[in-house]
C-alpha cells in the first residue's frame, strides 16, 4: 500500500475533496470534504476503491471521530439530469465545503476538474485519493454515506439489487431496468448500451 502524503499546498488547514456515484444509473452523487489533524495516521487509509466494505466502514468511524472537520454533500438524480454529472459532482463538493466547521486555506480535489470555491485556492490532483490522506478520507466518507443511502432505497425498490450494486450498471441492475423500467431515483440523462437503454 502506498504511503499517503499529509499536505500538498503547505497551507493549514487543507481540505481534501472527493465524490462517489458519478458512474451510476440511479441515486445521488455524493461528495465529502475532510480536514485531518497533523498527526493523523491509519494503516488502512487509502483510496476507497482499494479497500473492502468492512474496512471502509471502520475508517468511516475513525475519520468522523478524529478529523478536525468533515462534511458530506448530496446532489440528487433530478439535479444531475438538469445540470449534468460533472457540475453535480462539483456542486456536491461545494455543499460539503460550505458546511465544514473549519474553513480551509487550501482545497485539494481528486480528479482534474473543479470550480473555484469562494476565494479559497484549490488544486486538482489526478488519482489524488491514492496520494493524499485528506482526499482518501473524503473518498471513504463519500462512498460509505452514499452506500448507506442506496441501502435505504433498496428497501423501497428491492428488484434493482441496490444493496449490492449501489446503483451502478451491474448486470442485475440492467436486467431489472429492462424488465421493470425505471424509478423516480434513476437518472434519465444516463444512456446505457444499445442492449439495455433506460426506459422513460
Amino acid at each position: 500500500m502506498p504511503q499517503l502524503l499529509f499536505n500538498f499546498s503547505g497551507f493549514h488547514p487543507e481540505a481534501g475533496c472527493d465524490e462517489a456515484g458519478r458512474g451510476c444509473l440511479a441515486g445521488p452523487v455524493v461528495a465529502a470534504a475532510v480536514i485531518l489533524p497533523n498527526d493523523f495516521f491509519h494503516p488502512l487509509l487509502n483510496d476507497s476503491k482499494q479497500i473492502n466494505e468492512k474496512n471502509r466502514f471502520i475508517l468511516k468511524e475513525v475519520i468522523e471521530k478524529d478529523a478536525l472537520a468533515w462534511a458530506v454533500g448530496f446532489v440528487d438524480n433530478h439535479e444531475i439530469d438538469s445540470i449534468n454529472i460533472l457540475n453535480a459532482s462539483i456542486k456536491a463538493m461545494h455543499i460539503a465545503l460550505e458546511i465544514l466547521d473549519v474553513k480551509p486555506k487550501h482545497i485539494i480535489v481528486d480528479g482534474n476538474r473543479f470550480k473555484p470555491f469562494g476565494k479559497i485556492s484549490h488544486t486538482t490532483i489526478v488519482k489524488g485519493d491514492g496520494k493524499y490522506m485528506s482526499i482518501a478520507a473524503a473518498s471513504i466518507l463519500a462512498k460509505t454515506h452514499r452506500d448507506l443511502y442506496m441501502q435505504q432505497l433498496h428497501s423501497e425498490f428491492p428488484v434493482y439489487n441496490w444493496d449490492n450494486n449501489k446503483g451502478y450498471p451491474a448486470a442485475a441492475h440492467r436486467a431489472a431496468i429492462a424488465k421493470h423500467g425505471i424509478t423516480a431515483y434513476h437518472r434519465r440523462s444516463f444512456r446505457m448500451n444499445e442492449q439495455t437503454r433506460l426506459k422513460f
